[in-house]
Order: C-alpha cells, then structure tokens, then sequence
C-alpha cells in the first residue's frame, strides 16, 4: 500500500544496514529501493547494497531530482518499490 514513513537519516553518511532496516521490512516486499543522496550522487558502502540485494532488494541510488522521477516511473510500472529520499 501507498505509504509515507519518516526515515531518519540526515545525509547520505547515515545510510547503513541499520538504517535500511525499515525497507526491508515493508510488506508486501519491496523489490526495488530507490535512493536519493541529495544534490548529487553518492557511493554508499557496498558491503551495505550487497546485504540489501542478499535480502532480494535492488538498489538504485542516484540524486534527489532524478530518484523522484525514476520512482514515479517504476510505480507507473506497478512495481513494488519504496524510496528513501534525502532533501537537496
């Protein structure tokens, strides 16, 4: 279902496995998590995308701007994706 949750993470340093934690608890399961870094692109740790694709969870991350767009085209899909958005 259509949902908006708080996430609390302040910058793209915040992401972690911890902090993923609640995507990977969506029911029904995501498939796709899209993420926005903010003014620009950001590297996240791998090891942190890898335990997220282990769980059957791809990660996209890309800027703000552009992860808007990317996740309104995927849910015109009808797919099951979920964003995690950090404000430019």
């Amino acid at each position: 279902p259509r949902s908006i949750l708080q996430w609390n993470v302040g910058s793209y340093r915040d992401i972690s496995h911890e902090s993923l934690s609640l995507f990977r608890l969506l029911e029904p399961q995501i498939e796709i998590l899209v993420l926005g870094t903010g003014d620009r692109v950001e590297r996240l740790h791998p090891a942190t995308l890898k335990q997220m694709r282990e769980c059957g969870i791809a990660v996209e991350v890309q800027d703000t701007a552009n992860a808007c767009a990317t996740f309104n085209f995927l849910v015109s899909e009808r797919r099951m994706v979920a964003a995690g958005l950090i404000p430019p």
